[in-house]
């Protein structure tokens, strides 16, 4: 105990540098892969079978390599065609990666919006991308919502893998704490502590916007 009390407090400042730098990966990166799967999710549920072939290409490979092996393909793919940062080179690969959960989670979400409304709103002359954009996009983003913020405590936790890539986020000031101090026990579980904290915060942020929704859904409903 007093050894981690006194880890805690000689690396507060780098820890909480580093919380900051976890929290600017994982919303870069969650904002990048909303991006991707929304387009991969589209690709997915067109006629068309070459955006078919695709979408589940893309989601079958990612979905089957495991992530640090990713981060390390796509690092040193991204930074030989574009000149990147590792922070941002980092966040691309972890946006690839994630991309292809979220748009699962955007197919599903558009497959629940009642087909009638669709047949409606054609009925009443609008076009196909019309439709999605005013009546299925808007719709299956709110049903997203929760999914996603799930998604959002999954990408906290992966961006400790990107301390790999040389970010100084939350694992990678522990890896550099732990070579100095040769305390490594200590050092990571204070890092886990601090993870730790960070997942609960979102957890019941989740959590409320999940209750928020679900009493918002209720009191629209028609009596």
């Amino acid at each position: 105990m007093p050894a981690l009390i006194e880890i805690g407090t000689e690396y507060a400042a780098p820890f909480a540098e580093a919380t900051l730098v976890t929290l600017r990966l994982t919303a870069v990166s969650l904002v990048l892969a909303v991006v991707i799967g929304l387009v991969i999710a589209l690709f997915k549920l067109s006629r068309n079978r070459v955006l078919n072939l695709i979408a589940n290409a893309y989601i079958g490979v990612i979905r089957g390599l495991p992530l640090i092996v990713q981060l390390m393909f796509l690092y040193f793919g991204i930074v030989q065609i574009v000149r990147l940062s590792s922070f941002w080179a980092g966040s691309l690969a972890l946006a690839v990666h994630a991309g292809a959960y979220v748009a699962e989670i955007f197919r599903g979400s558009i497959q629940s919006i009642d087909h009638g409304q669709t047949e409606a709103a054609r009925s009443l002359g609008m076009s196909k991308a019309k439709t999605y954009r005013l009546i299925v996009l808007p719709q299956a983003f709110r049903r997203a919502i929760p999914p996603l913020g799930n998604q959002f405590i999954i990408g906290l936790k992966d961006s400790s893998l990107v301390a790999y890539l040389g970010v100084q986020e939350l694992f990678g000031a522990a890896l550099s704490a732990q070579a100095e101090n040769f305390q490594p026990f200590e050092t990571y579980l204070v890092a886990g502590m601090y993870y730790l904290v960070l997942v609960l915060i979102f957890s019941v942020l989740v959590n409320r916007l999940e209750r928020g929704l679900s009493k918002g859904k209720r009191e629209a409903a028609p009596a």
